[in-house]
């Protein structure tokens, strides 16, 4: 009973999240109409997709009950390292293989000190995102890098992961749709999500069911890490360059389309696809305020009170279901 009550929570929050895409997507348009035109949609679905991929990793960390905040890191140290490398003569795959041992070995690592050895994720993950972003700047000697040029398999490289279109869409768009369907499945339809959510819901009830804790926490921690990485290149793409800054703040914009989208900040509640309405909700915030020239602080304000208000609500309702009932 207390399974069907969490999923039918969770599905509740999903519809308010996308019904809430629905009414910003008709508030901006009357706003300004030239928001809803077709270009302006292509580049809107474009820009949802950073915050789609972090959502999706910090989606699975929050259901086990914990955070990452070195999304954002290992964001900057995906696109740092991969441009230097390429800068550098190595050919984008090579790079790109390089990049990605890198970046999975931080999610490991959260794993083993969050999974383990039990520290607890805020500290763990903070000192992970401190050495992420060091590594970030070591990688090109505290230098962005040049271009990694417009020609060849670096141009391929831009256009597989940003600029390039599959059936009038871009293909960012697509690696993103993909992804989630695959972490969908994964979370929702194997053992290992069934786990993923146990933890969240009762650790030591988990454990005592053999729930293996350590690596289904290692492996929340390895999406997360996987999803920064991805979202680095899509991020090296779009900018053509290694920028020591990419990432910044990212750990929030993950943390938003996560919580937007009903992922419970307790653990073990939430739906994937609630991510998808958490970061489009986001993506149209950010759209829209500038097409109505809303200033950039402003829109700060905005949007972190709707997070805030997200988790209010998220730890009144978790509450209210959890409070025992009086005897009669």
């Amino acid at each position: 009973m207390g399974k069907k009550v969490t999923i039918s929570q969770s599905a509740a929050s999903v519809i308010t999240a996308f019904v809430g895409v629905v009414i910003l997507m008709i508030v901006f348009s009357f706003m300004n109409p030239n928001f809803i035109k077709f270009d302006s949609i292509m580049a809107l679905l474009r820009s949802i997709v950073p915050y789609l991929l972090v959502g999706i990793g910090q989606a699975y960390v929050c259901i086990t009950g914990n955070i990452d905040l070195s999304i954002g890191s290992v964001l900057g140290m995906s696109a740092m390292i991969t441009a230097t490398l390429i800068c550098n003569g190595s050919s984008p795959i090579l790079a790109i293989l390089a990049s990605f041992v890198c970046c999975m070995a931080v999610g490991f690592i959260n794993g083993v000190l969050v999974g383990k050895f039990k520290l607890p994720p805020f500290i763990a993950t903070l000192g992970t995102m401190t050495i992420g972003r060091g590594i970030a700047q070591l990688a090109n000697n505290n230098y962005n890098t040049d271009n990694i040029g417009s020609a060849g398999a670096a141009q391929a490289f831009k256009d597989i992961l940003y600029y390039g279109k599959t059936a009038g869409i871009f293909n960012g768009v697509w690696i993103a749709l993909i992804i989630w369907a695959i972490f969908f499945y994964i979370l929702s339809f194997t053992r290992s999500g069934r786990h993923i959510y146990a933890i969240g819901s009762n650790v030591d009830a988990a454990r005592l069911s053999g729930v293996n804790v350590f690596a289904a926490t290692t492996k929340a921690y390895m999406v997360s890490s996987f999803c920064a990485f991805v979202t680095g290149l899509v991020t090296l793409a779009q900018s053509g360059m290694g920028d020591m800054s990419a990432g910044m703040s990212y750990e929030m914009y993950a943390v938003a389309a996560a919580v937007i989208g009903g992922i419970s900040t307790l653990g073990g509640s939430g739906l994937l696809v609630g991510v998808i309405a958490g970061a489009s909700v986001w993506a149209i915030l950010q759209s829209g305020l500038t097409f109505a020239k809303v200033p950039v602080a402003y829109r700060n304000i905005v949007i972190g009170i709707l997070v805030v208000a997200c988790v209010l609500f998220d730890v009144i309702r978790r509450n209210g279901t959890h409070r025992p009932k009086a005897k009669s």
